[in-house]
């Protein structure tokens, strides 16, 4: 079932990014992004509650709500940075660099959790770069 779920993130991030370039016209790419994070904020909670699972948010350890926190801050400036590169470039252009995260994933996963990076992966990775270089060069 997640293969369902990533590829439908996968088709809704490039919405996102077609609907955000159309959006942008005429205003702050800031207040789009606060726009957009007051969307998905309504739009969390809502599921949140929906599914019942609103009273787990009491039993969340000290450590879980640090690096949480620390996520939204890293989405908060990704996002930013995101709109702010979609306002001025191209769109294909500015996904391919940003969908280089993969590779910076990888590497990051690797050196902080100890995660296993296989050959295929390497590989992967190494054309993920030649594709990102490709579309942007």
């Amino acid at each position: 079932m997640w293969i369902l779920f990533a590829i439908g993130a996968a088709v809704f991030a490039a919405l996102t990014s077609i609907l955000a370039k159309v959006g942008l016209v005429g205003i702050s790419s800031n207040l789009a992004t606060a726009i957009r994070t007051v969307v998905i904020l309504l739009m969390s909670w809502g599921v949140v509650f929906a599914s019942g699972s609103y009273h787990q948010v009491f039993a969340i350890s000290s450590k879980n709500w640090w690096f949480l926190i620390a996520s939204g801050l890293a989405t908060g400036a990704s996002w930013l940075c995101y709109f702010k590169a979609l306002q001025e470039g191209e769109v294909a252009k500015v996904v391919a660099i940003d969908k280089f995260s993969l590779v910076i994933t990888v590497v990051l996963a690797a050196a902080f959790l100890s995660e296993a990076a296989t050959m295929k992966v390497i590989i992967g990775c190494l054309l993920i770069t030649a594709g990102t270089l490709l579309m942007v060069l």
